[in-house]
């Protein structure tokens, strides 16, 4: 090989890389392409599995459906002497992800005068902890079996009781036809205050 010849060929050969000025742009702009390329391709991955957490804990955050009339016995099935009688109260109800249809929920205790249409409801679940309230043994009171709290056919307290409120009442509805539907609602149990569960 010829001087003349090497001396073209150094002449044609470009500086090694780190020599090059712009090598430490080409790098950064490489750098930053990379970081965007995996900002979004978190966005993209986050964004789904975003919305599936939601959608799996949304139900968990609902609050419950307001108090609605259900319908629980007939007139005619409450005789009007004054003596409580205990219903079941059997509606759809939902949880968080499922639904079931005519569920028992629950049970109240109805009664009406001599002579009287008018319907009182009680609910049965004992305002202490929560437990069924029955009719004492003799059939002159409410008892709850679970800490001996009495109660009056009207629902008042019966001293001593353990009970911070007296039975929680429901409002009540007749039909034309003689159905009778309660408004169900569920309250705490343990306070004085009547507050309906959420």
């Amino acid at each position: 090989m010829t001087s003349e010849t090497r001396m073209t060929r150094q002449a044609h050969t470009t500086p090694p890389t780190s020599n090059r000025p712009d090598h430490a742009a080409d790098a950064r702009r490489g750098f930053l392409a990379k970081l965007l390329a995996i900002a979004c391709g978190g966005i993209a991955t986050l964004t789904p599995v975003a919305a599936g957490l939601w959608a799996f804990l949304d139900p968990l955050g609902r609050r419950s459906a307001a108090a609605r009339f259900v319908p629980v016995a007939d007139l005619a099935a409450i005789p009007a002497d004054g003596v409580p009688r205990r219903f079941p109260v059997v509606t759809d109800r939902k949880d968080a992800w499922t639904g079931y249809a005519a569920e028992p929920v629950g049970a109240v205790w109805l009664r009406r005068q001599a002579g009287s249409d008018v319907v009182e409801a009680l609910s049965a679940t004992c305002p202490h902890a929560g437990c069924s309230v029955e009719m004492a043994a003799g059939g002159t009171c409410f008892r709850c079996p679970c800490h001996n709290s009495e109660f009056t056919f009207g629902g008042g307290i019966m001293e001593p009781s353990p009970s911070p409120r007296p039975m929680d009442a429901l409002d009540c509805q007749v039909s034309k036809d003689g159905a009778v539907a309660v408004q169900w609602q569920v309250f705490l149990a343990g306070i004085a205050d009547k507050v309906a569960k959420r």
